[in-house]
């Protein structure tokens, strides 16, 4: 979709902002562009939209020149997100978002119907905040209209510059978890300019690792922490670049551990005497489908076994779904101060990830990296 051949920027005073660019960004794939302040990633954003000319070399989108396209009917073809959305103050939340379409020669109507379905996608009801203005919303309000807009006239190639970098930490989370999911849904090719490396591993497929005005390395986000290219990339990740896998490494069926289980409307005194033919502490209490419910202790079952397994039990929120990473496993531990985490399929329990299991996990991932790097 997007590729960048031997591309460079010089400015007249000899400084060089990109040096030799080339790279490729396939359809529906979401590339990060990390690196510190002053490297180059937003001038390697900027040229393909055309704000900044390359001095040489080619940019193709899906296959063509872009030099050769007239600058603002390729703008009109490329959503744009900046820091705090860079919308107009003087116009709604609505007109905001219909204002591309509304270039385009769209109907009123039909603009203003196509913003109402996108503000309703990133999760702002149009009904309460279609007629609300910049000043009125929260920064983060604010970025999910600056992406509303960019998906307006429905642009193949989304560009966003630090879109999330001027709100706090709580939102900046919101948000990225927000974009993963809209993402999911419309599967735009995105260029996605950050400074902050654990920013770039959550969301990039791929990300490119930039030094001064060249790329050190771009490959995907497993790949950076597992087997950094340079001492430069590795320097740049962080000696923590092993933790840093926990949120590219997913949890695999074998990490898993088969926990007792016992059934909601089970009579108690059969279930506890059941654990404690198992030697279980503790049991995962499902109920008549194979839902999670939560968890019961044994002991609760065979000193207290009156009446159902219900009447016992406990609910527990230390779940997450199968397809979840190792950091959010871990945060959910963390934060409910559990001894296990809950893995479910949809409602089917799978089994339970122990700290245990998860520390093996993490040295199994670290040493796939090691591995990796070895036969580099």
């Amino acid at each position: 979709m997007i590729r960048f051949e031997n591309v460079s920027k010089r400015y007249a005073d000899g400084t060089i902002a990109v040096d030799g660019l080339s790279f490729e960004v396939g359809a529906g794939e979401l590339v990060t562009l990390v690196g510190p302040s002053g490297c180059g990633k937003t001038t390697t954003m900027k040229m393909v939209n055309r704000l900044i000319e390359p001095t040489s070399g080619r940019i193709l989108l899906d296959g063509e020149d872009i030099a050769a396209m007239e600058p603002v009917k390729l703008r009109r073809r490329i959503g744009y997100v900046i820091q705090q959305g860079g919308l107009f103050p003087h116009k709604s939340v609505l007109d905001n978002t219909a204002a591309v379409p509304a270039l385009l020669g769209w109907k009123k109507a039909a603009a203003r119907s196509r913003a109402a379905e996108l503000l309703d996608l990133v999760g702002l009801d149009p009904a309460t905040f279609g007629s609300r203005y910049p000043d009125q919303l929260s920064g983060g309000q604010r970025q999910r209209v600056g992406v509303a807009r960019a998906l307006a006239a429905d642009p193949p190639v989304l560009l966003m510059d630090e879109p999330f970098g001027a709100v706090d930490p709580v939102v900046r989370e919101r948000l990225q978890t927000e974009f993963l999911n809209l993402q999911a849904q419309v599967r735009k090719t995105v260029l996605f300019v950050t400074h902050d490396i654990e920013e770039a591993v959550r969301l990039g497929d791929r990300m490119a690792v930039y030094g001064e005005g060249r790329i050190e390395q771009y490959d995907s986000p497993a790949t950076v922490l597992g087997a950094p290219a340079t001492p430069y990339v590795a320097e740049f990740v962080g000696a923590d670049r092993g933790l840093k896998r926990l949120s590219v490494t997913a949890i695999r069926p074998e990490d898993l551990e088969p926990a007792p289980t016992v059934r909601l409307d089970e009579d108690a005194a059969a279930a506890g005497a059941r654990l404690r033919e198992q030697e279980a502490r503790w049991g995962v209490v499902l109920d008549a489908d194979g839902a999670l419910h939560g968890w019961v202790r044994a002991d609760a079952l065979t000193s207290e076994g009156k009446g159902t397994v219900r009447e016992h039990a406990r609910r527990s929120q230390a779940s997450v779904p199968a397809e979840a990473s190792l950091k959010q496993a871990f945060s959910v531990m963390l934060q409910h101060d559990a001894g296990w985490v809950a893995v479910i399929d949809g409602d089917r329990f799978l089994g339970v990830l122990t700290p245990a299991r998860l520390h093996e996990a993490l040295r199994r991932s670290v040493r796939d990296g090691d591995a990796v790097e070895s036969v580099g």
